[in-house]
């Protein structure tokens, strides 16, 4: 297992796409029959050949005894048609980490948010898992670099683990992320992207933004922070952890000690936020992720904000990241990944 605590960009070295082995090119293979978008591989899926991608990189160290996962193997294939691209990725997670900043009621009937933030300021015990595929729009250096050329660290007076933001302005990279509570229960990733934006004070996040839209989530809290402000009414046991749009009522306080109500609220994201959607299984210690995104998205902003897949004789390099139950530490790889299409 190799841990990286601090690095640089420029100070990985990276495999270039001209010398890249020929396991780390997905093939996207032309399909005609439909793909139904249940989480589950149906026979489409056996004409697309998967390259697996070994993700055993991370970005630093918590020092709060973070036990997450330190390397998986991400099994992927794409497939497409006239319209539409399409994936299925595969890992294996002994754990499914839903309990994201849960409320859970105390002995003495007051109510607790539980958090055990590191030394960074970020969430590794009571989070989600979550899944990133990182695509070039315009950024130079991407097809060598990877997903490394935006990640920036030891940034004076900055605690965090680490900024994203592209070298140059006018420069951008689309995120795709897949946020376990917060998003792929309304069957979405969240669609994101990095430009170079650097001053906190335009964007806390940084370079790193939502596409225009609107976001699906925010926090179940009430006015003064002391309690939920929704439950769902017949929550599944997934349900526990988010306050969906179709089972969403007012928080009345009926629960006994130890008790879980959700710490976030959710609905469908909108706008450019919604291009990808997704749908995802937990089963046998394993996730599974089927995806779909236009080839060519349409709406404000979506040319600077989203990779295009408009020729398809070209390739697209891409990087991946799994998020074990952590906010922003994550397992990457160094090389540069990318999609053809035949």
């Amino acid at each position: 297992m190799k841990k990286l605590v601090l690095f640089f960009a420029a100070a990985l070295v990276v495999l270039s796409t001209s010398a890249m082995a020929a396991d780390q090119t997905l093939f996207s293979t032309r399909t005609d029959k439909p793909i139904v978008l249940d989480g589950t591989a149906e026979k489409a899926w056996d004409k697309a050949k998967e390259i697996v991608v070994t993700v055993d990189n991370l970005v630093y160290e918590p020092n709060n005894g973070y036990k997450g996962m330190q390397e998986a193997d991400v099994h992927i294939k794409s497939l497409h048609d006239d319209k539409n691209v399409y994936f299925l990725i595969t890992y294996k997670d002994p754990t499914q980490s839903l309990a994201r900043f849960p409320w859970v009621k105390q002995k003495d009937g007051s109510w607790k948010k539980l958090a055990n933030k590191d030394t960074t300021g970020h969430e590794n015990t009571f989070y989600e898992d979550k899944f990133s595929i990182y695509w070039n729009i315009n950024t130079k250096g991407f097809e060598n670099e990877g997903c490394m050329i935006s990640c920036h660290l030891d940034i004076k007076g900055d605690k965090s683990a680490g900024r994203k933001f592209t070298p140059s302005e006018g420069e951008t990279i689309d995120m795709w992320h897949a946020k376990y509570v917060r998003s792929m229960p309304m069957g979405m990733f969240d669609d994101q992207y990095v430009d170079s934006n650097t001053d906190p004070k335009k964007n806390k996040s940084w370079g790193r933004k939502g596409d225009t839209g609107k976001g699906g989530y925010k926090n179940n809290d009430n006015a003064d922070k002391s309690a939920p402000a929704f439950m769902n009414l017949n929550p599944t046991a997934d349900e526990r952890y988010y306050v969906t749009p179709d089972k969403k009522v007012p928080f009345v306080d009926n629960f006994k000690a130890g008790d879980v109500v959700p710490g976030i609220s959710i609905s469908p994201m909108r706008g450019g936020r919604a291009d990808i959607l997704s749908r995802i299984e937990y089963k046998d210690g394993q996730w599974t992720l089927e995806v779909v995104r236009a080839l060519k998205t349409e709406g404000e902003n979506a040319d600077t904000q989203d990779v295009q897949f408009v020729d398809k004789s070209k390739a697209y390099p891409f990087g991946i990241a799994v998020f074990d139950n952590s906010q922003i530490n994550h397992l990457f790889h160094n090389n540069t990944l990318e999609l053809r299409f035949k």
